[in-house]
């Protein structure tokens, strides 16, 4: 990023953080990818926030990304499942960095989600709520039997659809470049989608426009007719969608393939999702008899007697290989959490799930013309 462009980027977010600061600040923790846009937004958190530790998502740590926040002062944690899969790690984690304090919670996956109970029952400070980032993990927490806080997502809003159309195509983009770094092409190759939401669904007509025949397959039969009212073919099962699947795209933001699911692959399929190798793909539970040769920089062979598969970026979003810029679009819906902590920091939310107002979003909006429409 050119000394420029980074000054504009501070300079809208000091403005959006004048908009949104509340009148006592929170304490916060981050769940974040840290690309190299990043610490732009993290200096605005901590503008509106005290921000106690950022959590960088494993697989998309961007290393000068890295630098600049560990030189701007910010504590760095590691981050796994782990960490808050267990409601007493959780506690003790939160209690170690912000014992006695008000507390906001910033998610990108539901990370939260299994220990958000205990958080707000034991916690020795109080949890105002959390801020979710993604599909996914709003569905974390909408599935929950109960909320024991607001938790305002983002994941469904308005700012969010450039950024999700920008990322289906630099899915698409970052699939076809590392096949073609290996001689291979998507033009004529079938194809498997696996879940037809909002990134799924796109993806497919994508993939459409490029010469691949595309089958679709979700779990959700609504999903189903939907994509055959589009003109896709829709396999009945996962298992005969496989066996025709040149590429397998896995876009469902839970498992799409299980362990027993990969032998179902015809050889020389290539394989790539469009979130974490944790969520989508249960390569743990794969036969030893795969033996695992990286025969790309970021390309792994699978291979057995009589079977083979290829697996891009290691099982991880495919399109954080080629950085997953989505440009400044990003920024609107980045503005949107800072104004999702100041409605929380004001109390006013029952537990349950929000989502920002619409003044809030044409504000936003209107900001970010301002800076990035010229």
């Amino acid at each position: 990023m050119e000394p420029f462009e980074r000054a504009r980027l501070d300079a809208y977010f000091c403005r959006i953080a004048a908009r949104f600061t509340p009148a006592e600040r929170p304490t916060s923790f981050l769940i974040t990818h840290l690309l190299p846009e990043r610490p732009a937004f993290v200096r605005g958190v901590a503008r509106v926030t005290e921000l106690r530790a950022l959590l960088p998502k494993p697989k998309s740590v961007h290393a000068e990304a890295l630098r600049q926040v560990e030189s701007d002062g910010y504590a760095c944690d590691r981050l796994t499942r782990e960490l808050f899969g267990d409601p007493d790690r959780a506690v003790r984690y939160l209690d170690m960095r912000a014992a006695g304090r008000p507390v906001v919670l910033l998610d990108v996956g539901g990370y939260f989600a299994p220990s958000i109970e205990a958080l707000c029952t034991r916690f020795t400070g109080r949890i105002l709520g959390v801020v979710e980032d993604t599909e996914n993990g709003h569905r974390r927490y909408a599935d929950l039997d109960k909320l024991s806080c607001p938790v305002v997502s983002v994941a469904r809003s308005p700012l969010k659809d450039p950024e999700d159309f920008l990322v289906e195509q630099s899915v698409v983009f970052s699939t076809e470049a590392l096949m073609r770094g290996r001689g291979d092409i998507l033009n004529g190759r079938a194809a498997l989608v696996i879940g037809f939401g909002k990134l799924g669904s796109s993806i497919a007509r994508l993939l459409h426009a490029k010469g691949v025949r595309v089958t679709v397959y979700d779990i959700d039969p609504v999903r189903r007719a939907q994509a055959l009212s589009q003109g896709f073919t829709v396999a009945h099962d996962r298992a005969a969608g496989l066996g025709d699947a040149g590429l397998v795209l896995c876009a469902t933001g839970a498992l799409s393939l299980s362990a027993e699911d990969f032998p179902r692959l015809r050889n020389g399929a290539y394989v790539a999702t469009v979130t974490s190798s944790e969520d989508e793909l249960e390569l743990a539970g794969l036969p030893d008899v795969y033996e695992r040769t990286t025969i790309d920089e970021h390309v792994t062979r699978y291979l057995t007697t009589g079977h083979y598969f290829y697996l891009l970026n290691g099982g991880n979003a495919v399109n954080f290989l080629h950085g997953a810029s989505v440009g400044p679009f990003i920024h609107l819906v980045q503005a949107e959490i800072l104004a999702a902590i100041a409605a929380l920091a004001r109390g006013a939310l029952d537990p349950g799930m929000h989502e920002a107002g619409p003044a809030d979003r044409a504000a936003i909006a209107t900001t970010w013309l301002d800076y990035f429409n010229r």
